[in-house]
């Protein structure tokens, strides 16, 4: 089995911490019962660019049970956990692709390795799999059945492939699930952005002024986080009707040029570019504190910033000073890459729970329908969103009411008015 992880020896470390985060995922745990007995994805090739995670692990592990053969990479640079990649090698023997700090020349080397294994089909985290597909290795897109996107970023990319009819597969849109993007995209990247931002720099929120750049449903997440800690929230969007969703949920709402001088964190979740610029970074008070937690490290102009510094120095793991030629300083954290994953340990597993078991599922739908779709972006079934939801709550030790005969007449009526 071909493989490169930083060291095999971490696996003992690794299992352990699949093992616990196995644990709090009794949705994915059911799928797999059910997929080691029935083996829907027998004789599939899967290849999976993904967070490289305790929680991706027990994806992998359940796609495995399911009879796919499975090979993982990492879908960033710095999210790659690597006691977890040791212990998929070793002691699941699914071959992994992935090295925390990797540079950019590996990061695609490790994806051209996944292409290499001619999978049917391909989970992504940002369609960096999909578009190399569309790209470079156009050759290999042929034997694609289908793909599933986990997150926001990739689902606007591949929409774009789709609306230029250059999309050469069915993709299934994970992240649009209500299971995914209501839970994961709000609490999970909630909680785990603040996390990593106070793993990294282990200073107050309380009383400080945290800015959350866009109010998508994770900046909705980071705010009500941030404000949960004690921060006085602002957001700025661009998008008016998000702007006043954020004032009647009780933020301040303003330009990020103005928000640039009373910020003391910013936090970008937007999924565009530049957000914050060189001219941004200028005006920030001596000391501000700045990340990201959108997918792709494009949001903060490190670029523009650079132009605008006379030097930078490393302060601790995770936290980059850059001088400014104004003298005042600027703290980048993660490098401006996702610092939920840079940082710390990304999102908690009972939210992923959801969001692996809508992957697996999936996978299934496309084994089952992939050749009769066309090459459009589509969301996941509903009927697939709802047994999830179900699963997760009855988890929880949850029940909810169900409809009489009589309630299911008058909603499918139109008769019965004042």
């Amino acid at each position: 089995m071909d493989f490169h992880v930083k060291n095999i020896k971490l696996s003992q470390a690794g299992r352990k911490r699949i093992e616990w985060a196995e644990t709090d995922m009794p949705v994915l745990r059911k799928v797999k019962d059910s997929f080691s007995k029935k083996k829907p994805l027998k004789g599939t090739r899967l290849a999976a660019c993904l967070h490289v995670t305790t929680e991706t692990a027990n994806l992998m592990i359940t796609l495995k049970a399911g009879g796919a053969d499975v090979v993982l990479c990492a879908s960033n640079p710095l999210s790659t956990q690597d006691d977890v990649a040791a212990s998929l090698v070793k002691d699941y023997g699914i071959p992994v692709y992935a090295i925390k700090g990797e540079d950019n020349r590996t990061y695609y080397k490790h994806l051209n390795a996944a292409i290499d294994f001619r999978p049917n089909i391909t989970m992504d985290d940002g369609a960096d799999l999909v578009s190399l597909l569309h790209t470079k290795r156009k050759s290999a897109a042929g034997e694609i059945i289908g793909s599933t996107e986990e997150t926001t970023t990739g689902v606007i990319r591949l929409k774009s492939l789709a609306m230029n009819k250059l999309l050469k597969f069915p993709v299934i849109a994970v992240n649009d699930a209500f299971t995914k993007h209501f839970f994961d995209n709000r609490y999970g990247t909630g909680q785990s952005t603040l996390d990593g931002i106070l793993r990294a720099t282990n200073r107050l929120f309380a009383g400080s002024t945290f800015v959350v750049c866009g109010y998508g449903w994770c900046g909705k997440g980071v705010a009500m986080r941030a404000r949960g800690m004690g921060a006085n929230v602002v957001v700025t969007e661009v998008d008016p009707l998000k702007a006043l969703e954020a004032v009647m949920d009780g933020f301040r709402v303003m330009p990020i040029a103005e928000a640039a001088k009373v910020g003391d964190f910013f936090c970008t979740v937007t999924g565009n570019l530049n957000v914050i610029r060189k001219e941004h970074f200028l005006k920030m008070k001596d000391g501000a504190l700045v990340s990201n937690s959108g997918h792709f490290n494009v949001e903060l102009d490190l670029a523009g910033l650079k132009t605008v510094s006379k030097g930078k120095k490393v302060l601790r793991d995770f936290v980059e000073e850059y001088t400014l030629k104004n003298g005042k300083t600027v703290c980048v954290l993660g490098e401006g890459r996702l610092i939920n994953l840079a940082a710390a340990e990304g999102h908690p597993a009972s939210v992923m729970d959801m969001s692996f078991a809508n992957q697996a599922l999936a996978a299934d739908f496309l084994v089952k329908k992939g050749k009769t779709l066309a090459s459009e972006v589509y969301t996941v079934p509903q009927e697939i969103d709802k047994e999830i939801a179900r699963l997760k709550l009855f988890s929880l030790g949850m029940n909810i009411d169900t409809l009489t005969s009589e309630q299911k007449k008058y909603l499918a009526s139109w008769e019965m008015g004042t």
